[in-house]
């Protein structure tokens, strides 16, 4: 995600500079990002393998897997951000860049686009519906526009969104969901999709984080990857027909689509287990609400993850 954000603003002209370590950088360093699929072209980049080194920057995104933030950002504290925002799977990301920049500097964003790095460094691009952006106390601020608008001029479809709240914690649902089925199935998009348990198994994950996010007083919109909130609404029958339209439109569109964690699973990477479903099965508890299936998949999500890296 960071390479095709990078990638394309470098190529309209913008100053980009990749925070980037070890065979990464080196790779980035002499070869710039590559970039195949939906756009192919490569380009040159400054490459920052020490983060304490950037001090200032108008604009800060972190597209890096969601283990670890909180120790990566670290080494910016003192940095002048003029706004930072994550395209981290989860919620907690927001509150991660607070702790490091504060509040005001801080916007929400949620990307509904797709890209796997490949062993040669070159970055195929696979999905490119749109990246929100949103201020956290809503509305949408004139700096905020210009920032999408930018984003969208190089090539990544983007905008400016004043619910960002209700749209992160939608797409949240609909990632717990979609990384509970593709850890344990294994299957591309599609075919969990289109299969009936799968698909009911969907609907229940949506339906328990919907509880969990009324707790924190966000209404489920449909204006993400999935319908969420027409998912929470009638029968469980309609909902698994409506995920089953969905998965046809995967199969007949973007058939070889893979959520990153079946990605990051195939790979022998490490998951965002405990960033991502640990903590809004802790956040449950804390809230005293009961959510077995969420429970159970964030148990057999790191179980998966803990047993497949195991020597």
């Amino acid at each position: 995600m960071g390479s095709i954000l990078g990638a394309h603003l470098a190529r309209a002209g913008h100053s980009v500079a990749m925070l980037t370590r070890g065979r990464r950088a080196e790779q980035v360093r002499r070869e710039g990002l590559r970039i195949a699929g939906l756009a192919r072209f490569s380009t040159p980049i400054v490459v920052i393998d020490d983060p304490a080194r950037l001090r200032e920057a108008q604009v800060l995104i972190v597209a890096t897997k969601a283990i670890g933030t909180a120790e990566s950002l670290k080494p910016l504290a003192g940095a002048k951000i003029g706004y930072a925002f994550s395209v981290q799977n989860g919620v907690l990301k927001n509150d991660l860049l607070e702790a490091a920049f504060g509040r005001d500097h801080v916007l929400g964003a949620l990307a509904n686009m797709s890209g796997e790095l490949k062993a040669s460094g070159e970055v195929l691009f696979t999905r490119n519906v749109s990246l929100q952006i949103g201020a956290l106390h809503g509305g949408v601020p004139d700096a905020v526009r210009t920032l999408a608008q930018t984003i969208d001029a190089s090539g990544v479809r983007s905008a400016a969104v004043p619910n960002i709240a209700a749209q992160e914690w939608s797409k949240f649902a609909a990632w717990v969901a979609m990384a509970g089925v593709a850890i344990t199935t294994r299957a591309v998009t599609w075919k969990y999709l289109m299969d009936p348990d799968a698909a009911l198994v969907l609907v229940r994950l949506i339906r328990e984080v919907r509880e969990l996010a009324s707790r924190a007083g966000v209404v489920f919109t449909d204006d993400v990857v999935f319908p969420v909130a027409t998912l929470c609404a009638g029968t469980e029958e309609a909902a698994v027909r409506r995920l089953n339209e969905i998965g046809a439109q995967f199969r007949d569109h973007s058939p070889e689509h893979r959520l990153s964690a079946h990605q990051d699973i195939d790979a022998g990477r490490p998951l965002e287990v405990e960033e991502t479903l640990g903590h809004a099965a802790r956040t449950a508890s804390r809230e005293g609400l009961s959510l077995p299936l969420l429970d159970a998949v964030y148990r057999i999500a790191a179980a998966i993850d803990r047993t497949s890296r195991a020597t």
